[in-house]
């Protein structure tokens, strides 16, 4: 029996398992990319450095109990007072606002797009959606000062706020801004999921709503969590929105009708040039700016671990 090294061509030896020669190609955009992840850790790092320093001298006049748990926040006024709990109130109001709308909007376009939707009506509404999103956020403010403040001012008179410029507003319109986000990513998590689980679904004798809630759904749940809170983290962050339409008046209040300000439009007000920048109320940008950016670290950390928890692997 002829031995199967004896099949090889004369002439000819083993093959070289190594690489005939470098390809430069390869290293070139491995380069680009590493390049490209510690653009983004440098940029997080700088955000940082910048931030501790004036947040320090801050904290050295001011203490932590009455930055977090002071009720009244007047620093650019002649008796300042640094209690930043009006501030971080009205931001989570509008939060809360803005997600009431973007949520159950967004995941139902998501529902529509991934399982009810053809592939020309899919083709056809998503770009659509998307669009929202590169609207800018001053366009978003304008529409909510100009067309939902005098809608809300017919329908629910006695707002406090000058025109009545008020947090609901806001939510709204904000609502409305992180739609597509929500929306988008959600479809894309839902697309994801295994036809084959969709097929013994059916083949059970589900129907779509069926398959569409308690099997696409819970299978995308990753995803899904993903994609809300991104919304979360730029409904927090959004600044033109709340500047413009939410009154930027610093008071403790629950009430969705009433002038607010947020975080984010504290810092566009004292940033806008008014305020000498070696000063200790140019300080306080700092601060706010710290408590926004751990409150975001921190949604970021619970979405990393939710995302985990409900992770689905399918081969």
């Amino acid at each position: 029996m002829t031995s199967p090294t004896h099949l090889a061509p004369a002439g000819t030896g083993p093959r070289s398992l190594r690489r005939a020669r470098p390809r430069y190609g390869e290293r070139a955009i491995q380069g680009l990319l590493l390049t490209a992840a510690l653009v983004s850790v440098a940029t997080t790092v700088g955000i940082v450095v910048s931030l501790i320093p004036p947040t320090v001298e801050f904290f050295e006049r001011v203490s932590f109990a009455d930055f977090l748990g002071g009720t009244e926040w007047t620093a650019l006024f002649s008796s300042p007072q640094y209690g930043v709990l009006p501030l971080l109130s009205a931001t989570m109001l509008i939060t809360v606002i803005a997600l009431v709308v973007a949520v159950p909007v967004g995941l139902g376009a998501a529902i529509y797009l991934s399982e009810y939707a053809n592939r020309r009506v899919r083709a056809a509404l998503k770009p659509m959606l998307e669009v929202l999103a590169g609207v800018p956020t001053v366009v978003y403010g304008f529409f909510a000062l100009s067309f939902v403040t005098p809608r809300l001012r017919e329908w629910w008179p006695g707002g406090t706020g000058p025109d009545f410029q008020n947090a609901l507003a806001a939510g709204l319109v904000m609502g409305v801004m992180i739609i597509p986000t929500i929306a988008s990513l959600s479809e894309d998590a839902m697309s994801a999921v295994p036809d084959a689980l969709r097929d013994g679904a059916y083949a059970l004798g589900s129907g779509r709503r069926t398959v569409s809630v308690r099997v696409v759904v819970p299978a995308a749940l990753s995803g899904i969590v993903a994609a809300c809170v991104l919304g979360i983290s730029r409904a927090v962050g959004e600044t033109m929105i709340v500047a413009i339409a939410s009154g930027n008046q610093a008071v403790l209040s629950w009430n969705p009708l009433a002038a607010m300000q947020t975080m984010t439009g504290f810092i566009a007000q004292a940033g806008s040039g008014d305020v000498p920048v070696a000063s200790f109320e140019y300080k306080t940008i700092f601060a706010v700016g710290a408590l926004l950016f751990v409150i975001t670290f921190v949604m970021n950390v619970i979405s990393i671990r939710l995302v985990r928890k409900y992770r689905e692997v399918y081969e």
